[in-house]
C-alpha cells in the first residue's frame, strides 16, 4: 500500500467521521451511519485486502467512539470489518458491473443493511437493545440505507473523476 492510497483513505475516513459526528441520533439514540458510505467508497476506489482491513478497523473504531448508541463501541468494532469484507466480496462478485453508478448504489444499500443487521445483532448480544429489533431496523437501518445510497450516487462520480485526474493508483485486486 503506497502513501497516496493511505492519504486518500485517511481523507475518506476523516470525512466520514465528520459526517458521523454531526448527524444527530433520532431514534432511541441511533443514527444513520454516514461513515459506511465513505468506507464503501474507499473499497471501491482501492479494492485490495489490506485497504479493506484498514478501512474496516479504523471505521469501526472511529464510528464506535462517536456513536450515540449506548454501549455502541464494541458492536461498531465488530460490525465494520465484517461489513467491509462482505461488501468487498460482493464487489468482487460483480466484476462485470464494477464501474457503474447503479452497482455502487445497490452495493451501498445492501452493505448498509448488512451493517445494520450485524450491528443490531451484536448490540443485542453484548449490551441489549433500547427497543425491539424490528422497530430499530425499520426506523434506522432502512432510512440509513436510503440516505447512504443517495450519498453514494452523488459522491461516486465525483470521486471517480478525481481519482482519474489525480492518477491515484489502484492496486491489483487480490482475491
Amino acid at each position: 500500500m503506497n502513501t497516496k492510497n493511505l492519504v486518500a483513505l485517511s481523507l475518506l475516513v476523516g470525512m466520514g467521521a465528520v459526517l458521523h459526528a454531526v448527524v444527530p441520533g433520532f431514534f432511541l439514540g441511533m443514527k444513520p451511519d454516514m461513515m459506511l458510505t465513505m468506507m464503501f467508497l474507499g473499497i471501491i476506489l482501492f479494492p485490495d485486502r489490506k485497504s479493506v482491513l484498514l478501512l474496516g478497523l479504523v471505521t469501526g473504531l472511529i464510528s464506535g467512539l462517536t456513536t450515540t448508541f449506548p454501549g455502541g463501541l464494541l458492536p461498531n468494532i465488530i460490525d465494520k470489518p465484517v461489513t467491509a469484507f462482505t461488501f468487498f466480496a460482493l464487489f468482487l462478485a460483480l466484476n462485470k458491473f464494477r464501474k457503474s453508478i447503479l452497482s455502487a448504489a445497490v452495493l451501498t444499500a445492501v452493505g448498509t443493511i448488512v451493517s445494520g443487521v450485524i450491528f443490531l445483532t451484536s448490540a443485542f448480544l453484548i449490551v441489549g437493545l433500547p427497543g425491539p429489533f424490528a422497530a430499530l431496523f425499520a426506523a434506522v437501518v432502512l432510512p440509513a440505507a436510503a440516505v447512504n445510497t443517495v450519498a453514494m450516487v452523488i459522491l461516486y462520480p465525483v470521486a471517480q473523476s478525481i481519482a482519474n485526474r489525480t492518477k491515484l493508483t489502484q492496486q491489483p485486486i487480490s482475491q
